[in-house]
């Protein structure tokens, strides 16, 4: 682009006076008349052409070679320049104005006016110099500017890797690192400089009779009208531009998404392919009106062909000699710089340079061979041939008739050149495609970078003008710069911006001082030129398909009027050209006619809004900025890695699967080093292949299922550990679970009791207080006590690897499955809700309790013993449902015996709940299920891990259960609830691998659960034969919810409780010296439980639940305890059931099956609350289904209890039972009675004694025994300490269903 003179400065430190003006240069004496004036003027243009050579050249030199030294001769030559022309000028002055009305040549006149006019050189040199300094520096920082992204080990110059960034990136936070980062480094730093400059040039102008530099700018229009006129031009194109915009928003929110186009307001700056927004052809591939036409992209075709960029400058002035115009001379060719050079700083922007001495003419450009450059290419040899045009003009007239008229001679080559006619005429493309929808996609091309111009070329000086004349002062720069872009151009910045930024710096004609308006003036102008030529050239097609190329009667125009450079009024050259002497829209119009319609359809069609009524809106800060921009964006690419992960994945889960099934149904070493050495196979599958998905930048995808699986294949997990840790992690895990696996707990006389079947049958069948508290001490001492090592270091590698993976710890990770930033806050909100009906039934079963074990065990104020509720773990309460049942005499719904007496066994109780889901008309158990499943303990003395689960062996046929089951009516719901994770697998298994989930990990759970709120009522147990007859009476209801809510309300707070204690572990609010106090003080807070017995930090209960040993995350079941209901009211209603909830049984219903069916085909593919809304037809966790549902016992019981004025919770919290350790008091004893040995004596260790020396001993007793409890203790703690704590290391967490 054209160089204005005084702009020509640049960079560098403060410098010293150049050195006095050759003698030569200075003007001599003249005399005040005509003639005086005439040689005056000659002698000047003489003159001016050696002192602007040098000027120029020493520019150049700088812009090429980027240096201090070169900085300080360009500096110094600016100096001289100005010398000379505040000499010359200040002699115009003072010998020619006082005369001036008797000058009558008007040429002379011009002239004289034109040289009078010093610019800076009216400034002192002290400011002068400092002037030029400022000039100097703001270039510097600008061409030299760089943004260095963290740890990629290199810099991004804004030629090419910036503006190649912009250009060709479709990821919205890499395109928001360049556009920022350039916005920062090259703004920021002209902000200091930039209100003095404004200050001098100010100063220089006003010294010439101007206002301001606004005003001396707009003189050069010589219109009284000028900014009036732009505006009506404005206000004409502006509904052009609004469908433009809307058109191209809607396309930008079809890629990026709600979160960062608002369809009401304005777009986000850096998406529009070009670092200021400015043009828009960059992003145009994303919104190609119709793909399936041939694309005018001949970049392609230019590389193929050889071409480099002497070549296409050759291919420029061909161009212009086919119209009769002047080739270029050789000097072009020997001193242009037409590419970037190696190993210097130069500045890139490209541009046109005239060295006035009428034979030396070059352009500067890095120019990279694309069709884009091509243009660009064309358009800067349109400045030279306009300087080689009017070379023998007086050099104050080599400049266009208005400086709108140059940029617009080159933009005007430009519009033949672009057209497809034009690129098959010079054998870049093939065919010429001409019907309607190509021409629509050749228009949008180009109405996204000729109309999406518009409003920036007009905005720039706006806001310029403001500032020179004080309207907009420095503390409201950037301010008013965004406000004038969202105004006219209708975009926002993508980041916060301040006064601290200076983004219309980070606009190179800003820092070098370029008027810009001749920009807008020129996309009018060329328009209005194009159509004059193309009718000169014969051209009657529309005017978008005209190329003028060989046309010598266009040539002509065009060279009368780069011939007259500024020796005439612009009006007259207009006239004397186009046949007119005013700027008009009209041709323009014109032009765009055909996309302006298109674009007015299909923006009513999609009903869109014109305009950014959303002014202030502004996008978020993408999650994960600045980290993750040198992702991959490339969704194809992505595609075809997931499809090879997806099949490899197949093949090494399943081999993991099989050696995980091996050793969980026979637990020898030999089993868990295979599975081990599987487990590792499968961590290196994940790791390879996690890697691969972090290397993507999944934000712009379109298809949300490609960025669902790259999210969950992002995450590794353990993967991500070093791989002596992995192996820790992997052992440490396996250990745990087998030492859990294996416990038992023995008596005096050598019996033990595994968990299964024995500790369990005497947890739920035994009503001896003693009895039950060895089986539940036992357990503890056997199972949970020997983990507590282990398991310290178990959390400090799971949260190193929830940290590895981008999550704050162990417990984030987990939370993250379920997609739902309020989850903790949901949970304790549905906690809240269900609170009241738990402590209603924790009060009647207290209550109960106390009935069978009297005051020395329960306290009807205080919390319940654990191990009185009919579980090891207390989670379910149904094993006391004898004590608690609140009609004896109605009918109690247990199919246990039935089932024992019609000979049911474990096959039997799979197959009718086979049956269950055939019924539905979902899908049978494939022969595998049957020849491979465990579904009884094995009887041949090998050891297995008896907790039930569901297996998926992911190769689409193989799935099995695992369950010690035994003959009971609770194992019968056990096997629906197994049944229904194999159902689920059944379902999804035709996904990708990492789709064969559960929505969430609670929905998984809840299908097994929903089935069995069917299977368990008194109708479907009479349905297949379990039960002889339903009664249906308010007795009969309430035992049969009584029953349900001691295995589901009693479960709520143990499965909210469990992960809440172990996010609080893996975050560290709770300390590993305080893992079993804080254990129980959340069974407290939650259940209304304590311990039976004294509990230390030597104990870890916690560990004698399977889950956490097993690292299984718990509050999956929580939720499913409450989402269970939500499926259960959806499916009723479906199967068309009328009555309370809790009656109803949906099995034979092929409505609810198809309804459930669908929900479970999506697995993970969709958010949870997609499948959620699916099937109960909205999105939310909710807990009203199963109030409703329990809501006839809730008002029993608050009658109930109220009746027997029980107390709600337990305030006497900190209340033990006794005989819990932690009181050696024993109880009163009884008064003495007639014949217990005489008044006054006692029994005391079998000896008669007085009641006060008994008193006493009892004292010495218990002193004595507090002494020996502490000797102990020490004793105790010594020998721990003296022993190295096991390290060892385990398995994956298992993939399996329980």
């Amino acid at each position: 682009m054209a160089k204005l003179l005084w702009a020509v400065v640049l960079l560098v430190p403060v410098l010293g006076l150049s050195e006095a003006l050759p003698a030569a240069w200075l003007p001599g004496d003249y005399e005040a008349t005509l003639e005086g004036a005439r040689q005056f003027v000659s002698d000047y243009n003489a003159t001016a052409e050696e002192a602007l050579f040098e000027s120029v050249t020493a520019s150049w030199n700088y812009n090429t070679n980027l240096t201090d030294y070169n900085s300080q001769l360009q500096v110094n030559a600016s100096l001289d320049e100005q010398a000379f022309t505040e000499a010359w000028g200040k002699k115009a002055k003072q010998v020619f104005n006082p005369v001036m009305e008797a000058i009558t040549d008007p040429v002379v006149k011009k002239l004289l006016g034109k040289i009078g006019e010093l610019g800076a050189a009216n400034l002192p040199q002290a400011e002068r110099e400092q002037y030029n300094q400022i000039l100097s520096a703001m270039d510097k920082i600008y061409s030299t500017a760089k943004v260095c992204p963290k740890d990629l080990g290199e810099c991004w110059s804004l030629e090419p890797e910036l503006s190649e960034i912009m250009a060709n990136s479709r990821s919205y936070k890499r395109l928001l690192y360049a556009w920022e980062g350039w916005h920062n480094a090259s703004g920021v730093p002209l902000r200091e400089y930039y209100p003095t400059f404004v200050t001098l040039s100010n100063q220089a102008s006003r010294a010439d009779g101007f206002l301001d530099t606004g005003d001396n700018w707009r003189s050069w229009y010589e219109s009284e009208t000028f900014t009036k006129d732009l505006e009506d031009i404005y206000n004409t194109i502006q509904p052009l531009y609004r469908n433009l915009h809307a058109f191209v928003r809607r396309k930008l929110y079809n890629q990026y998404g709600s979160k960062y186009i608002n369809l009401k307001g304005p777009i986000p700056a850096h998406l529009l392919g070009n670092m200021w927004s400015q043009t828009w052809n960059n992003v145009y591939d994303t919104m190609i009106p119709f793909p399936g036409k041939p694309n005018v992209d001949v970049t392609e075709t230019m590389v193929k062909q050889g071409y480099n960029a002497t070549h296409m400058f050759r291919v420029a002035e061909e161009f212009f000699t086919s119209l009769g115009l002047i080739k270029m001379p050789s000097e072009f060719w020997e001193k242009s710089m037409l590419e970037k050079p190696a190993g210097r700083e130069v500045v890139c922007h490209a541009s046109a340079w005239d060295f006035y001495n009428r034979k030396d003419f070059r352009i500067k450009q890095c120019t990279t061979v694309t069709m884009e450059q091509l243009f660009t290419v064309h358009h800067e040899m349109g400045h030279v041939e306009y300087y080689l045009q009017y070379k023998d003009l007086p050099v104050g007239f080599r400049r266009g008739a208005n400086p709108g008229f140059h940029e617009a001679i080159g933009d005007v080559l430009s519009l033949s050149v672009s057209t497809p006619r034009h690129l098959k005429e010079i054998g870049l493309l093939a065919t010429v495609t001409d019907d309607a929808e190509s021409d629509i996609n050749y228009l949008l091309k180009m109405a996204l970078e000729k109309i999406a111009f518009l409003p920036f070329g007009y905005l720039i000086d706006q806001w310029r003008w403001e500032v020179f004349s004080g309207r907009t002062g420095p503390d409201r720069y950037n301010a008013d710069w965004w406000n004038l872009r969202t105004k006219y151009q209708g975009i926002c910045a993508p980041t916060k911006r301040s006064e601290e930024h200076f983004d219309a710096g980070a606009k190179y004609h800003i820092p070098g001082n370029t008027p810009y308006i001749r920009y807008f003036v020129s996309f009018i102008l060329q328009f209005q030129f194009h159509e004059k030529l193309c009718q000169a050239a014969g051209h009657s097609a529309p005017l978008h398909t005209c190329d003028i190329y060989r046309s010598k009667a266009a040539g002509d125009i065009l060279a009368k009027v780069l011939q007259s450079g500024s020796s005439k009024p612009w009006p007259e050259v207009l006239q004397e050209a186009l046949g007119t002497n005013k700027m008009d829209a009209g041709s323009l119009m014109r032009y765009f006619e055909p996309v302006t319609k298109w674009l007015t359809e299909q923006n009513q069609a999609q009903k869109e809004v014109l305009g950014w009524p959303d002014f202030n809106w502004v996008p978020p800060i993408p999650e994960g900025y600045p980290e993750d921009i040198n992702k991959n964006t490339d969704e194809l690419e992505a595609r075809s890695l997931l499809a090879e992960y997806n099949s490899t994945a197949e093949e090494v889960w399943n081999a993991y699967t099989e050696a995980s099934w091996a050793y969980n149904t026979d637990i020898n070493e030999a089993n868990k080093q295979a599975m081990l050495e599987k487990n590792l196979n499968m961590s290196k599958h994940t790791l390879d292949y996690g890697l691969k998905a972090r290397q993507f930048d999944t934000t712009d995808f379109q298809d949300g299922s490609v960025k669902r699986i790259m999210k969950k294949l992002s995450d590794i997990e353990r993967a991500g550990l070093p791989n002596d840790e992995l192996i820790e992690y992997n052992n440490l895990l396996s250990t745990m679970e087998t030492k859990y696996s294996v416990a038992e707990v023995c008596r005096s006389n050598g019996t033990c009791h595994p968990l299964d079947p024995d500790l369990q049958a005497i947890m739920a069948e035994s009503r001896d207080y003693d009895e039950l508290l060895f089986a539940w001490k036992g357990w503890r001492d056997a199972a949970g006590k020997v983990l507590r090592q282990d398991y310290k270091r178990y959390v400090q590698l799971a949260n190193k690897a929830a940290v590895l993976n981008g999550h704050s710890d162990n417990g984030a990770f987990w939370r993250s499955l379920y997609e739902t930033p309020t989850f903790e806050a949901d949970l304790e909100s549905l906690w809240k809700e269900l609170e009241p009906l738990y402590q209603n039934v924790h009060a009647y079963v207290r209550r109960a309790l106390y009935k069978k074990y009297g005051a020395k065990y329960i306290n009807l104020k205080g919390p319940i013993p654990a191990h009185l509720l009919g579980n090891m773990w207390a989670q379910t309460w149904s094993g006391i449902m004898d004590f608690a049942i609140p009609f004896p005499d109605a009918t109690q719904v247990d199919a246990t015996p039935a089932m024992v007496a019609k000979g049911w066994n474990a096959t039997r109780m799979f197959q009718e709940s086979d049956n269950f889901f055939t019924s539905l008309g979902l899908l049978p158990m494939p022969q595998e299920f049957w020849d491979k499943s465990m579904l009884e303990k094995p009887a041949d003395g090998r050891k297995v891990v008896c907790h039930a689960s569901a297996w998926d062996f992911y190769n689409r046929k193989d799935f099995r259960i695992k369950q010690c089951t035994v003959v009971t009516m609770d194992d019968l719901i056990t096997v629906h609830h197994e049944m229904g994770h194999v159902q689920y697998f059944l379902q999804y298994k035709d996904q990708p691998v990492s789709f064969r989930d559960g929505a969430n990990p609670g929905f998984h759970e809840a299908i097994g659960d929903v089935l069995a709120l069917s299977v368990s009522t008194p109708k479907h147990l009479n349905s297949i034969g379990l039960l002889d007859k339903v009664e249906s009476n308010k007795e009969s209801d309430i035992n049969f919810l009584m029953s349900m809510a001691l295995d589901k309300i009693a479960f709520l707070p143990f499965g909210y409780l469990m992960d809440q204690y172990r996010w609080k572990v893996f975050d560290g609010r709770i300390p590993e010296t305080e893992y079993n106090k804080e254990w129980w003080n959340l069974r407290m807070k939650y259940q209304g439980l304590c311990a039976p017995v004294g509990r230390t930090e030597e104990d870890f209960d916690p560990g004698a639940k399977f889950h956490v040993p097993a690292n299984v995350p718990y509050v999956r079941y929580f939720v499913s305890f409450v989402i269970q209901f939500q499926f259960h009211q959806a499916l009723c209603k479906a199967a068309k059931h009328t009555g309370p909830l809790h009656n109803c049984d949906i099995y034979q219903s092929k409505e609810a099956g198809k309804l459930l069916g669908d929900v479970m085909k999506l697995g993970f593919s969709k958010p949870w609350p997609e499948a959620m809304a699916m099937i109960t037809g909205q999105p939310k966790m909710t807990a009203q289904p199963l109030m409703e549902y329990f809501q006839p016992l809730t008002d029993w019981l608050e009658e109930e209890n109220n009746k027997n004025k029980e107390v709600r919770g337990w305030p006497e919290y900190d209340w033990k039972p006794y005989g819990d350790g932690s009181d050696p008091v024993p109880p009163t004893p009884a008064p003495p009675t007639p014949d217990s040995g005489g008044a006054g004596q006692v029994d005391f260790l079998g000896i008669s004694v007085e009641s006060a020396a008994a008193t006493a001993g009892q004292w010495v007793l218990l002193v004595l025994g507090l002494v020996l409890l502490v000797a102990t203790i020490l004793l105790a703690y010594k020998y721990r300490k003296s022993r190295r704590p096991e390290r060892s290391m385990s398995e994956v967490e298992l993939k399996q269903k329980d």
